[in-house]
């Protein structure tokens, strides 16, 4: 009896082997020093003006806490600690704007790189996640000496998971990781702390602190926390370009609404955050075509 054939077990070990020392060494040859990383200007700069506005943000949010320290509590130190919050929270919605405008640029170039991506994560997590972190426990939750850092904590380690699993996802698949996200974004989860402690600062404007409105934001952070490492998908956006077209209708619309922020820009930025947060609940009953129309993405090869 002829012993059993063993090519086809040898072979496929063989190709296995191969297609995991093509890797390795395509990983070893874009490491080295003659073939590194691509780095792009534009996008990465974008990506450094988003780390730069956390970073300041940061500072502001320690300096307004030194207010309280050293100075004390009279009505003039209370206006400087609030003016620097003020700072901090347009820092914040600043590198919002940042990290918008550095992926439209790189689409619109054709240079997205794995640099930039990682780049990009490593600046999320100082804006988006040790900024507001730091923001909500110097407004309420340093009142908690105990458990107040343990909130903190945790709406940034949700954060940092949140980007490792996206980065995760975007090597694995780039365009679908680019067109929706799995989990509430970090940018609009902080932008949405950000939008809404400056409408909280606009209703009490003649005061230089928040009121009882003020507890609202450590359960609003450990709901974004737990929104951002959940399933719920939300569009990115990135079928939008510069080159973009729009109906009349749909121009004019977006037109006012621009136009309205502006005009009450204490406020409408909260709300626009909160539509973005609703409408991943709303988005799994609609139709491919509504949308197709609200998102500008194609979903004609979707299962």
């Amino acid at each position: 009896m002829e012993p059993p054939s063993t090519a086809p077990d040898s072979l496929e070990k063989r190709t296995e082997g191969d297609t995991s020392r093509s890797a390795s060494a395509a990983r070893t040859v874009a490491c080295t020093e003659e073939n590194g990383p691509k780095i792009y200007l534009l996008p990465n700069l974008m990506t450094a003006g988003n780390l730069f506005c956390g970073f300041a943000a940061s500072l502001k949010i320690v300096e307004s806490a030194m207010v309280f320290a050293v100075q004390g509590n009279s009505p003039i130190d209370l206006a400087d600690a609030s003016r620097q919050i003020h700072y901090a929270i347009w820092l914040i919605l600043a590198s919002c704007i940042f990290d918008l405008l550095d992926g439209r640029l790189a689409r619109l170039g054709g240079s997205e790189s794995p640099f930039g991506r990682e780049f990009d994560s490593l600046a999320d997590i100082v804006s988006f996640g040790v900024a507001p972190a730091l923001m909500v426990y110097k407004i309420v939750l340093y009142e908690f000496p105990r458990t107040g850092w343990i909130i903190a904590s945790i709406y940034l380690v949700c954060g940092a998971l949140r980007l490792a699993r996206f980065n995760c996802l975007a090597a694995i698949d780039s365009a679908s990781a680019n067109r929706e996200f799995t989990g509430f974004p970090i940018p609009a989860a902080a932008g949405m702390i950000a939008s809404l402690t400056l409408a909280m600062l606009f209703l009490d404007e003649h005061q230089h602190s928040l009121g009882p409105s003020k507890w609202v934001l450590p359960p609003l952070m450990l709901f974004l926390s737990w929104m951002m490492f959940s399933k719920f998908k939300y569009p990115s956006f990135k079928g939008l370009s510069w080159r973009s077209t729009r109906s009349l209708p749909k121009f004019l619309l977006i037109l006012i609404i621009a136009v309205i922020t502006a005009m009450n820009f204490e406020w409408m930025p909260f709300v626009l955050f909160l539509t973005y947060l609703l409408y991943g609940f709303c988005r799994p009953f609609l139709s491919r075509e509504m949308k197709r129309d609200i998102e500008d993405e194609d979903y004609e090869t979707e299962s």
